[in-house]
């Protein structure tokens, strides 16, 4: 009997359909930013950009993060569109981060996320701005960098907003497949509209979305969709105050991707402020996000990495090592 359950597994080794791989954990942490310090939602950028803090990575996965969202502009990566990586750039700074991140844990992961909100300079992607054809050429730049690397998930587009949503869905398609023309298999995060809301996502983009296929693996276990929820008053992520945990909309997120393919998305942007109402509903929003795993794989909260102490919704140490009270209060107990 130890023989043919020994073939048997081999077997079911051998036949497994092509994209089965192992899922993603449980997922929690924090973004990192910097790089992405002062693009602008029309998609322009200062040139002001930060490099994040490596000691940080190793101080949050101490006390159990495991996911770090690395935000980079698209003018500091490519400052040329449709141009060639600044390899200076990449080498001496954004890889340098990344790697931090990775080896901090053996199970940290990282989302290397171009943070334009499908716009260069203005223009909106497909839409009168850059061609699909530029839009492809910055990620099967990254793909050939940072391919076949379960821990690198590749976030294709940070908040479009105000485009038309078919079109937009055929450019993620588009870009879908130049990254998986490289033979990368790495997850993919599909982002939606309206700054990729979770609220508006099962009405809005989402059933787009469900379209979008994976050409190399034949199914969309490794398409997982991303989408963000502030908590403050008209979801903006700019006030202190927090006004609901989130939970009714993101029961209704998880319901629909279960009745739609049983999808997954991570929830790659919330966050609050030092307040007694934060402290009370992103703690509630994160426990449900935990217990609604593996539908949600998790959440990076806003944001930690270059931001300064004070700033509203900063998750930045103080410079003793001591952590944020939110961050203590409402993030920690709820890391994977």
């Amino acid at each position: 009997m130890k023989h043919i359950a020994t073939i048997l597994a081999l077997l079911s080794i051998a036949i497994a359909p092509k994209g089965a791989f192992s899922q993603l954990p449980r997922l929690g942490g924090v973004n990192t930013a910097g790089y992405d310090f002062t693009v602008y939602t029309n998609g322009s950028f200062t040139n002001s950009a930060a490099m994040p803090p490596a000691w940080q990575y190793a101080h949050f996965s101490a006390e159990g993060a495991n996911l770090y969202r690395v935000p980079f502009a698209w003018q500091e990566m490519t400052p040329v569109l449709g141009g060639p990586i600044n390899m200076t750039f990449f080498n001496e700074e954004y890889d340098v981060t990344v790697q931090a991140a990775l080896a901090s844990s053996p199970n940290a992961h990282a989302i290397v996320d171009l943070h334009n909100y499908a716009r260069w300079n203005g223009g909106i992607i497909a839409q009168g701005g850059p061609t699909n054809e530029q839009y492809a050429s910055i990620w099967t730049q990254l793909a050939a960098l940072y391919g076949n690397n379960d821990r690198l998930l590749l976030g294709i587009m940070n908040e479009p907003h105000d485009l038309d949503i078919p079109t937009w869905a055929e450019s993620v398609q588009y870009v879908v497949n130049a990254i998986r023309s490289t033979g990368a298999t790495n997850y993919l995060l599909l982002p939606g509209s309206n700054y990729t809301s979770a609220q508006t996502f099962p009405t809005g983009a989402g059933p787009y979305l469900l379209d979008v296929t994976d050409p190399l693996f034949g199914n969309t276990e490794r398409l997982i969709f991303d989408v963000h929820k502030y908590l403050d008053y008209d979801n903006s992520g700019t006030h202190a105050e927090c006004v609901t945990n989130n939970t009714v909309v993101l029961e209704t997120l998880v319901s629909w991707m279960q009745a739609n393919g049983n999808r997954q998305a991570v929830l790659s942007e919330t966050g609050g402020g030092d307040t007694a109402s934060c402290e009370e509903y992103l703690g509630q929003e994160l426990a449900y996000v935990k217990s609604a795993y593996p539908s949600l794989v998790g959440f990076s909260v806003w944001a930690a990495g270059s931001f300064a102490t004070d700033y509203i919704l900063s998750m930045t140490p103080y410079p003793n090592g001591t952590d944020q009270p939110l961050w203590i209060d409402a993030v920690r107990p709820n890391l994977p």
